[in-house]
């Protein structure tokens, strides 16, 4: 997320006058009036005083209570070993993929599930093929995968097109299976999600596919084979 130099400036004096006993609900509500066309997620306070972090989409800001300073980065916790900013963020994507309708992804579930992965696909992609190959022996080791659609030539481009067929196939696991494996997908129309799961992925930060988000939230940027992303859910 881009902020405008007027823009930070016209936090800075919103924040300077802010009273010391100024509750979080009223930080949020100032800053929702200084940006009424960005969706503000939460501001809450850190471990470090007079430290308040704010949470937009997958973009975290840091801001002193007193407006004088803002920054963009990583908070680690020596003592725990831990990224506090990267706990922030998984928790935002747990929310949001929680959130999606079951009827909007395309699961190839697992018959003795035990844990799920959220895959944004496009399917003009060769490491998304190569991912799907190993979909089988994802399910054999209790993984279910949800696939959502991330065309990376927008929505509008061909491939987004092609994705949206897929969607609206009345085998769905069948159409992806054979789009993947470039085979010729019947042009069918429907109420996709194809656009709103690829605002989603913009949202969570996906920049390239397929992007792996565990149940956790944390984010798998890229192929990882089968044992390996076992490993990364860490059983």
């Amino acid at each position: 997320m881009q902020f405008s130099r007027f823009l930070l400036i016209g936090l800075f004096v919103s924040f300077s006058v802010v009273a010391d006993d100024m509750l979080e609900d009223e930080l949020n509500a100032a800053l929702s009036k200084l940006l009424p066309d960005v969706e503000i997620d939460s501001v809450q306070a850190t471990p470090i005083e007079d430290l308040y972090q704010i949470v937009i989409g997958a973009d975290i800001i840091y801001m002193t209570r007193d407006g004088n300073y803002v920054f963009k980065g990583e908070i680690l916790d020596i003592n725990q070993r831990r990224n506090l900013t990267e706990d922030v963020r998984a928790e935002s994507r747990v929310n949001l993929l929680d959130n999606i309708k079951k009827d909007d992804y395309i699961e190839f579930a697992s018959k003795n599930v035990n844990d799920v992965i959220y895959v944004f696909t496009d399917v003009d992609c060769g490491y998304c093929r190569k991912l799907h190959q190993d979909v089988p022996e994802l399910n054999s080791l209790g993984v279910s995968v949800r696939y959502l659609a991330y065309p990376r030539a927008g929505v509008e481009s061909v491939t987004g097109m092609e994705m949206s067929n897929v969607w609206c196939s009345d085998n769905r696991q069948a159409a992806l299976t054979a789009a993947k494996n470039r085979e010729t997908i019947e042009a069918q129309s429907c109420n996709d999600p194809v656009s709103r799961q690829y605002a989603l992925g913009q949202k969570l930060g996906v920049r390239g596919t397929p992007a792996i988000f565990l149940q956790n939230g944390r984010m798998l940027p890229g192929y990882m084979p089968p044992d390996e992303i076992i490993k990364q859910i860490d059983r």
